[in-house]
């Protein structure tokens, strides 16, 4: 179980339109771990990240080169259901967004649009289990016909979480998820991610460097849309190979 490569990207560019966002990134990101992606704004992490499950897709002017293969599998062939590739690769963006439906709804839409469930008692199961995982349902196992957007920010985002992971998804990648939260809410959702790691691999995409430190394994610091460094958390916050780096992690610039 230990280091097995779940995601590897090679030799990704990335143009919009004119313009190139990324540089030939390569990266190995390992199953049933938290890789943190940091970086300044504009980078090019969120582009790097919404590669993964083909989100940039549905931007016109986006081209997309290289390879990247999960378990094995190059995600841009010709013959990928790019809707069972987002079942695999859920994702939770930076600011809460729950459908304007129950709580029951919000997580028993996928389930029942990709046919999970055979029954009633079923998806009652899954939507329970995933609300369990997210660690939100004892705060709303009494108010699921209440309306998701009815919940607060970071119980939004939990039950986003839960809305992500009811349709059994391999990798769960995530915008700056805490990026709109307070610092309890915030400590919840990396408690959370600590222990969602025991079953998904998770990529997060940080602005803050204690978020990345506290929780990921390994990190990757992306500066002008180029990869500059990838390696254990802690070396990259402690003697990081490139002086980019080491600027950025000590806030010298950025």
């Amino acid at each position: 179980m230990e280091n097995k490569v779940k995601v590897c990207v090679e030799n990704l560019n990335v143009h919009y339109g004119e313009k190139q966002a990324l540089f030939d990134v390569c990266m190995d990101i390992n199953q049933n771990e938290i890789t943190a992606l940091i970086g300044p704004s504009g980078c090019g992490k969120s582009t790097f990240l919404r590669c993964l499950n083909r989100m940039n897709d549905v931007i016109d002017i986006c081209k997309v080169e290289g390879s990247i293969k999960i378990d094995g599998q190059n995600i841009y062939d010709k013959d990928i259901q790019v809707e069972k590739l987002r079942e695999r690769v859920g994702m939770v963006f930076q600011k809460p967004n729950p459908f304007p439906k129950s709580i029951f709804e919000n997580v028993a839409y996928g389930p029942r649009i990709h046919g999970l469930a055979k029954d009633k008692t079923e998806l009652e199961e899954i939507v329970h289990t995933s609300l369990k995982k997210a660690a939100i349902f004892d705060e709303v196992k009494d108010r699921l016909d209440e309306t998701g957007t009815s919940l607060s920010g970071g119980q939004q985002q939990r039950l986003c979480i839960a809305r992500a992971i009811s349709v059994n998804p391999d990798v769960i990648l995530m915008d700056e998820p805490c990026s709109a939260l307070d610092p309890i809410a915030t400590a919840k959702i990396e408690a959370l991610m600590e222990d969602l790691k025991k079953e998904y691999t998770i990529i997060i995409v940080t602005h803050s460097m204690q978020q990345a430190a506290r929780v990921s394994k390994k990190t990757g610091f992306f500066h002008l849309g180029n990869l500059i460094e990838v390696n254990d958390t802690e070396t990259i916050f402690s003697t990081p190979a490139n002086d980019k780096t080491l600027d950025y992690v000590t806030g010298r610039f950025g």
